[in-house]
């Protein structure tokens, strides 16, 4: 006899399937009726064998519980089997463990979040009739001293994100989600990043507030930064404020990368994971067909929001590298010839603390750049290496 031991998961049902997973993790699978019913007597029995027979009792068909807990087992939704761990990965810590849903239960109220709209709209409604109150890119440039520009910049660009950041985490603790707020990359920007995939088992409601905070927050700093223009004037801080968030809200509109809005997308169409089936059917187009058609098995829902994603997802990949290669890098290297140039013969004391400022920021935020990558791709760079070897010092 085969006994099985789950770790803790929830369900919920998502049209004719079921999404069953763990919300410490956020690992999930989607599985037909037959899947759910079969988790449940494995969590009220643990035998293998007396689930597939009880089954075999309710439905007439003789279904394949081994082969099944072997997905969950990959899934990492089985903690032991015959007594002996998985190895399933232990979840990592949540961001602020000691903020509890009880802290933030405000986070989901209705009040708050129609507070929230009214700022915006107040804010839209005022630049409306007002537009003269919208600063330009030249409010960036508020001194004359580049390096107070920069670091400007820098402190209001990231106080910001970590708004936006803890939006997200916020709404989600409020709903039981652990949450964890990490560095990442998307293509070739540095982006913090909010993991909470556990929200994947609340309702369509609380999941769409999660994805909205963020940019909810983003917009209501607007509305706030254009109302105390509109009462006290104008001030260089203020337009700073309102231009990085501006800013931040329209990065999100870009849904082929993985932004707040493309979970918006994924959730409404009702797509598992956009990205990566999108890439595996563009595979299959480039390959000439060669390669199995990845949308086959998927609903027709599914099948038609890929269709017209995968084109989306290429071009705007295709256009943001595009933009990287010839724009961003020579900027990036002329930023650090000059630097290079001054502190090698620094005309003065403050052009030298100038040029060590930009070196720094410069260096500092690509190491960030290159370890988010790292982390989340080096695995596979390393397995890709470990194949590639064999067959090269076969050729040789």
């Amino acid at each position: 006899m085969t006994l099985v031991e789950l770790h803790e998961v929830g369900f919920r049902r998502d049209r004719d399937e079921w999404i069953v997973g763990r919300v410490d993790s956020g690992d999930f699978v989607a599985v037909p009726s037959a899947g759910l019913r079969a988790i449940q007597l494995l969590q009220e029995y643990g035998s293998v064998e007396e689930t597939e027979r009880r089954l075999f009792e309710e439905t007439g068909t003789r279904l394949d519980v081994a082969g099944f807990v072997a997905g969950l087992t990959e899934a990492g939704l089985v903690a032991a089997v015959d007594g002996r761990a998985t190895g399933s990965p232990v979840p990592p810590p949540p961001t602020l463990p000691r903020l509890t849903a009880r802290h933030v239960r405000w986070a989901l109220s209705p009040r708050l979040h129609i507070a929230v709209a009214l700022i915006i709209v107040v804010g839209a409604v005022t630049l409306v009739y007002r537009p003269e109150l919208m600063p330009g890119w030249r409010d960036l440039l508020w001194s004359s001293h580049g390096t107070a520009v920069l670091l400007t910049q820098i402190a209001v660009g990231w106080s910001l994100i970590l708004l936006h950041e803890l939006a997200h985490l916020s709404t989600a603790r409020a709903a039981g989600v652990p949450g964890r707020i990490r560095l990442g990359t998307r293509l070739q920007f540095l982006a913090a990043q909010t993991d909470v995939s556990g929200i994947w088992l609340a309702e369509r409601r609380i999941r769409m507030t999660v994805y909205l905070a963020g940019m909810a927050v983003d917009c209501a700093v607007c509305g706030v930064c254009v109302i105390l223009t509109a009462t006290t004037g104008r001030h260089p801080i203020l337009a700073v404020v309102m231009l990085t968030a501006l800013t931040m809200v329209a990065t999100q509109f870009l849904v082929f990368m993985r932004t707040d809005l493309y979970f918006v997308l994924q959730d409404l169409t009702g797509c598992r994971n956009m990205y990566r089936d999108a890439g595996a059917y563009l595979l299959h187009l480039v390959s000439g067909r060669r390669r199995p058609n990845p949308l086959a098995a998927l609903p027709v829902a599914e099948r038609r929001a890929l269709r017209w994603y995968t084109p989306l997802a290429a071009l705007g990949t295709a256009g943001c590298l595009s933009i990287a290669l010839l724009i961003t890098l020579p900027a990036t290297l002329v930023l650090l010839t000059r630097a290079f140039e001054t502190l090698s013969r620094p005309p003065s004391p403050a052009q030298f603390a100038d040029a060590l400022v930009t070196l720094f920021v410069i260096l500092f935020f690509q190491s960030l750049w290159a370890r988010a990558w790292w982390r989340r791709h080096g695995r596979r760079v390393r397995r890709a290496v470990t194949i590639s070897r064999p067959a090269t010092a076969q050729r040789k």
